[in-house]
């Protein structure tokens, strides 16, 4: 009877015999079509500019195809100028407008390349599928361009509309429609592998983008579920996430993006810290603030002032959960305020900043009443932040802690495992561990946002914390991390943060088998990605005889100067598997004629035959719909009648 249901259901889609057998026909065709292309990004850190730019050139991919599209007659030069007027349409055209001999011509000249470029990218899939990724009110029009099939009659017809475009002045935004569906088809489905959020300067701005494109998935890295966090109401994670950004100078993105008012703080900081320099704190400019424009000077202040409620928040929550065994990060009680030293881990430090105007020490952890009245009007803030409320549930219904994708594990941070290799067990939570652990995770995080029961969501919320900070978070992937001690301590060098067994045992193909079978993944091709270590120039990403890919390479700027690149991007598509390693992005691209950001695309696993779609995740969820369109039509041959017929005299089934 359950089938019987389903089967009136689907008859509402394929009302008759001939209508499903219309769909398997085509569902079987697309089947024996080339899989799209697989485009992976990790740690995105807010970086919006180099992001967007790297996705609108498809890591490099686009230019490989204006080669084999149209290198036979574009010269070098005409070749990086089409390239920019894919990635800035509106910048180029404005510039056409001011400088080209005629713009017409111009025009024209332009929507011939980008019509032909968009044939090649387009061949492999659906006539159905290239409409979908068409702006819709140019849709019609844009595939009648793309069909040309040489005939002379047709070529005169396209000759024609092209020709109506530029009369009618539409050619400007037939040129930036086209554009975008060109990167759109360039990449069939998006991973981005975490770490969306913090120390660059726009990450909403990347999340409006990956909310308007289609086929976008996110595995969620540290910094993306503290603001899931501070969304929700957690304190610490509120603090958490404005330190950050304090601390680097991020105004645009808390006050611009998601109205957050700092005013209470500012006041707070300045009044509490007026004779402190808070030389330690002075924020790293890495991008200059548009809108925001409060002093260095005072930005330090805020920045001390929330590091020191953080770190209050953070020991009045470890005495909360001493299952967590994140006591040793209890440490403004360590303090002798007398001589300026902390005592860690049996050892005197000197401190290198000994000013705690705002700490009692009787009771080193408590809040101060104005420190309470700024962390209550802080999270009122950020809970009432419409945008960033938007964000955070695109993150969490297109989100998941990992995703296996076509034969692929992919997740943020790590498997957290013994020194024998063994997977951790997580005693305060029965001893799970391995991919109950990381679903329990998942679970987690979405109670800590979505749940009624205030005791529930205080337990999750806290919980987010120790994936922050925990020995054994998945997404943190350290023992132990010591922001405490670099802020205040004086010492040679940054306090070490001790990895999870996990990264130095990945370089072993069996343990990288081991994990991916704990997730019932055995394919010969398949694959371990994630993100999280940034990857320096000199250091191969690829571990484990192919196994495993790391592919942070340090798209952000507060890392580039360690890694020496720009950042990585793995793509998989029909016939290969390659990384690229791109160049530092830098603004001027949009002001020389040459692009400054280069990629490099080296292919490390090519496969054997070409992948079809038949081959992938949506080639046996097509499948599944073949075997139940089939139902249907033997269900219509043997009488059945939706609606009809199934119900008695006293309505029932």
């Amino acid at each position: 009877m359950e089938n019987l249901s389903y089967l009136e259901i689907l008859s509402e889609k394929y009302p008759t015999a001939q209508s499903a057998y219309t769909e398997i026909i085509n569902l079987q065709a697309i089947l024996n079509l080339p899989k799209g292309t697989e485009h992976f990004f990790s740690d995105l850190h807010g970086e919006d500019k180099a992001f967007i730019y790297l996705l609108k050139g498809a890591s490099g991919v686009v230019g490989v195809k204006v080669d084999e599209a149209l290198g036979y007659r574009l010269s070098p030069e005409q070749r990086a100028k089409l390239l920019k007027l894919i990635h800035y349409p509106r910048e180029e055209i404005a510039k056409a407008e001011r400088e080209a001999e005629s713009f017409d011509n111009w025009c024209r000249d332009n929507l011939y390349n980008l019509i032909e470029l968009c044939k090649a990218i387009s061949f492999k899939y659906t006539r159905s599928k290239v409409r979908k990724c068409m702006p819709e009110e140019f849709a019609y029009i844009l595939d009648e361009l793309l069909h040309t099939d040489g005939d002379t009659g047709k070529t005169n017809y396209n000759e024609s509309i092209v020709n109506s475009i530029i009369d009618l002045d539409r050619a400007r935004q037939f040129i930036c429609a086209l554009s975008d569906t060109i990167y759109d088809l360039a990449i069939d489905k998006l991973h981005i592998l975490g770490d969306i959020y913090d120390r660059g300067p726009r990450p909403d701005l990347i999340m409006d983008y990956l909310m308007n494109r289609r086929g976008t998935d996110i595995q969620w890295g540290n910094h993306d579920i503290v603001w899931i966090g501070a969304a929700a109401g957690s304190e610490i994670c509120v603090a958490n996430a404005l330190r950050i950004n304090l601390a680097y100078y991020n105004f645009d993105l808390l006050e611009d993006g998601y109205g957050i008012n700092l005013r209470e703080l500012a006041i707070f900081a300045e009044k509490a810290y007026a004779a402190d320099g808070c030389e330690n704190f002075m924020p790293k400019v890495y991008d200059e603030n548009i809108y925001g424009h409060i002093s260095r000077n005072l930005a330090a202040k805020m920045h001390k002032a929330i590091a020191v409620i953080q770190f209050k928040l953070q020991g009045q929550l470890s005495n909360r959960h001493p299952e967590y065994g994140i006591q040793d990060r209890i440490l403004l009680d360590k303090v002798n305020f007398e001589d300026s030293t902390i005592t860690i881990d049996s050892q005197v430090y000197k401190l290198k900043d000994g000013n705690f105007p705002t700490v009692n020490r009787e009771n080193p952890l408590e809040l101060t009443s104005e420190e309470r009245e700024v962390l209550d009007s802080l999270v009122i803030s950020f809970m009432h932040s419409e945008r960033l409320n938007k964000h955070i549930r695109f993150l969490l219904s297109n989100g998941s802690i990992y995703k296996i994708s076509n034969g692929n594990l992919l997740f943020h941070g790590c498997i957290p495992m013994t020194e024998g290799g063994d997977f951790s067990k997580i005693d305060f939570l029965g001893g799970i561990s391995g991919k109950e652990y990381l679903e329990y995770c998942d679970a987690s995080v979405r109670k800590a946002y979505y749940s009624k029961d205030e005791a529930e969501k205080k337990e999750n919320l806290d919980f987010i914390w120790y994936l922050w900070q925990g020995a054994k978070s998945p997404i943190n992937g350290k023992k132990r991390l010591t922001t405490f001690e670099n802020y205040f301590v004086v010492e040679g060098r940054r306090f070490f943060e001790e990895p999870d067994p996990y990264y130095t045992l990945i370089d072993n193909e069996k343990i990288c088998d081991k994990i991916l079978n704990e997730f019932s993944i055995f394919g010969k091709y398949s694959h371990i990605i994630n993100g999280h270590v940034p990857v320096k120039a000199d250091e191969s990403p690829v571990k484990a005889g192919g196994k495993l890919i790391v592919i942070d390479g340090g798209l952000s700027k507060a890392y580039q100067s360690r890694t020496g690149v720009g950042g990585y991007t793995l793509i998989y598509n029909s016939r290969y598997l390659a990384l690229a390693a791109h160049q530092p992005f830098s603004e001027y691209a949009k002001n020389d004629d040459r692009l400054s950001i280069g990629s490099n695309i080296k292919i490390i696993q090519q496969m054997p035959e070409r992948v079809l779609v038949s081959d992938t995740d949506d080639g046996k969820r097509i499948r599944e719909k073949i075997d139940i369109l089939k139902q249907l039509i033997k269900a219509y041959d043997s009488g059945f009648t939706p609606h009809k017929n199934r119900y008695n005299s006293k309505g029932e089934i």
